[in-house]
């Protein structure tokens, strides 16, 4: 696994981009909500962290993990936002119901960055059960929503770069 021997929460600070005039959008899934509201938690907090300040963090609910890409695509439509975080989980259960989901929210996600040229971080959690879920997202693997929101910051930065 990706995750061990590595926490999702720790980041070089001296490496971050200053996030003061920048503007974030993040959709988060309602289902699995005990987990996609610490994923949150997380990527907000590092936001602020890094110099975005709350007023510029737009949080956007949405029914599920497969509703991510549209509603990312509504914010990189609307041109008020820099970046994107779309945060989700979706955990294997008895049918191919979970590929399907994870399948659409992965490359729907991909396509919106694709098609608007501007960053939208993957925060979609797929794992095999809950308890990866919960160590993934301030458990024993640290908070997968720093993680990614920290990569939204750093591409910002790389697109303002050119």
């Amino acid at each position: 696994m990706a995750t061990v021997n590595r926490n999702l929460s720790e980041y070089d600070k001296e490496e971050i981009p200053n996030g003061a005039d920048f503007k974030i959008g993040i959709v988060v899934s309602e289902w699995n909500n005990a987990i996609t509201f610490n994923l949150l938690k997380g990527a907000k907090k590092t936001l602020m962290d890094n110099g975005v300040k709350e007023e510029n963090i737009d949080v956007r609910l949405v029914p599920g993990a497969y509703e991510l890409p549209l509603s990312a695509q509504f914010f990189c439509k609307s041109n008020k936002v820099d970046g994107v975080v779309a945060i989700g989980v979706v955990i294997q259960g008895e049918t191919r119901h979970f590929d399907f989901v994870c399948e659409g929210a992965s490359q729907g996600l991909m396509e919106v960055n694709l098609k608007y040229n501007t960053p939208v971080s993957f925060c979609v959690l797929t794992d095999n059960n809950e308890q990866q879920s919960i160590d993934r997202s301030g458990g024993i693997h640290g908070n997968k929503g720093v993680e990614c929101a920290i990569a939204c910051m750093k591409m910002i930065e790389l697109k303002r770069s050119f």
